[in-house]
Formats: C-alpha cells, structure tokens, sequence
C-alpha cells in the first residue's frame, strides 16, 4: 500500500488543490533463501537466489495478490528481491507484463564485516560493543539513520511521481477535476473499510476504488522494519486496532505482506495521511514451510 515532513516535499505546484489516494502493498521480505534457512546474515554482499521453498513462499505470495491491478511495481535490485517479484507477478491477472523499476534504495541494510557469516556473530558483536541488536552498526555497516535516509529519499520520490503522473492526467482530461472536492473530504482514517482481503481480492480497478495509484512495494525484513517504523514515528501513520506492540517489533515472514492507504494533497507544504490496513500479513504462507530470518 513512503520524508522530511518538518520541511515537506519540494514538490513543482501544478493546481492549487490536488488530493492524491495511493494504496500501497509492500512484501517486507523476499522469499526464503538457503542463507535464511542456516540463519546466515545476507545484508546486500550476499546475493544468495531464492530457494525452492522461497519461490513457493513468492508464488503463495503472488496467488494472494492475483486480483490487484498495481499501476507501479518497485523492487530491491538484489536477486532474492527480484526473483519474489518475478513470481508474484507472474501468478497476476492483470500485471504480468508490467514494468518493473529496480532500486537500490530498496535493498536490505548493509552489515559490513557480518554479511555471510552466523546471526549469531552479530549478536555477540553487539554484545562486545554493549549494544543490541538492530541498533548496532558493524564495521562496514549502514547505520539505522542512513538505512532511514534511504527510505526517505525513495518515498519522496514515489510521492512525486505518483504526483506528477496525476497532475498531468488531470491536464489532459479537465473533465475530471471535480473528483479532487470528493477525495477532499476522505480522511485517511475513513479509509479503513478497504480491507486488506477486500482490497487484494477485488477485481475492480483503482477508478472503482478512487485510487490514483496501486503501488507494489518488494524489500527485505530489515530495510522495510525501518520504513514501516519511519510511518509510525514521524508520519504518525494510523494502525488497526489488532496490532499489538510485539506484532510491531517482530521479524516479518518471508513475503509478509502489508497494506497502507496514503492520502496528500500537493502542495508546497503538506503531510501525507496514512493508515495501515494490515501488517506483515502471512496467512498466504499456511501449509507452507518457512524461516523467519
């Protein structure tokens, strides 16, 4: 269904008013690798390819996805990530051909000197330095900041390009302008009746839905615990009531999907609104086997 909010997005104002809904689906974790299963810390030196059980998990991942049109598909460039694209996408209704935009502002968070050896390594790093993981950096590593400013930097933007997209859409179909007053009057917060299995399962396209964009969103656990932390904290992103705050600081499975509705309007100054439809979902997963690493 992601910064620098105090200062907003330096953003070109093509209407005075403009009020854009994105539903954004993001998959916390590509699908399991030979690495996950032995509990080896891949970061982004390791470049493992998914196992058989990852591409189950990826398909399982694609099925639960087949019926949403997304208009914008981002992935890791890490080949885990990309192989999890590959085949959720390739399970889709609507998006098999759709292109995909690779970014490196996606992958996982660099550990140094720790990738490719035991989990366990780095704990006992952490512990060395009397610190906890993940807020330990190891020599060579992306600390928790610069993974953050990464997020930042993708999410504006996506925010400007979703932006620009509608603005010039709305130039070349003037008959549509009044749909901006309808949105308007939607808070972030009245958006929780798309549900996560509704909103994923719904053939319907996003006019249907009032969306601008559908937005597919594949990462890694770490890179996307930050993003979804950054919502939270700085964006004071809205959650379900459901969530607790163990479900919050957990790992997510491999492929575990969450939903956001994301509402901002462009102008030099603005907040985005955002609200969790649901978080690292993994009811796809039943029946299959997994690592949460």
């Amino acid at each position: 269904m992601l910064f620098l909010i105090s200062k907003g997005f330096p953003l070109k104002l093509f209407y005075t008013y403009l009020y854009i809904l994105v539903t954004l689906c993001s998959v916390s974790f590509s699908g399991e690798t030979r690495y996950n299963k032995e509990k080896i810390l891949q970061g982004q030196g390791v470049n493992e390819p998914l196992s058989e059980t990852g591409f189950s998990q990826a398909s399982a991942a694609g099925i639960y996805l087949s019926n949403t049109r997304f208009t914008h598909v981002f992935s890791s460039d890490l080949l885990r990530a990309k192989q999890t694209t590959d085949s959720i996408l390739a399970k889709s209704q609507f998006c098999k051909d759709i292109s995909v935009n690779y970014d490196a502002r996606l992958r996982e968070r660099k550990y140094g000197v720790a990738e490719g050896k035991p989990l366990s390594n780095l704990k006992a790093m952490a512990k060395g330095a009397g610190e906890q993981c993940p807020s330990y950096t190891p020599p060579g590593g992306e600390t928790l900041d610069e993974v953050n400013d990464r997020c930042k930097d993708f999410f504006e933007y996506l925010c400007q390009l979703i932006s620009q997209e509608r603005c010039l859409e709305k130039q070349s179909s003037p008959s549509t302008e009044g749909t901006d007053t309808e949105i308007e009057g939607r808070s972030a917060t009245s958006l929780t009746s798309y549900g996560c299995r509704m909103e994923f399962h719904s053939e319907s396209d996003r006019a249907d839905k009032g969306m601008d964009a559908n937005v597919l969103v594949v990462s890694h656990g770490a890179y996307m615990r930050n993003w979804i932390g950054y919502f939270i904290s700085n964006l004071e992103c809205t959650l379900p009531d459901t969530v607790t705050k163990t479900e919050l600081s957990s790992v997510s499975p491999n492929t575990g999907i969450s939903q956001f509705i994301i509402k901002f309007e462009m102008r030099k100054m603005f907040r985005p609104q955002i609200h969790c439809i649901c978080l690292n979902r993994g009811d796809h997963l039943m029946g299959l086997t997994h690592e949460n690493v």
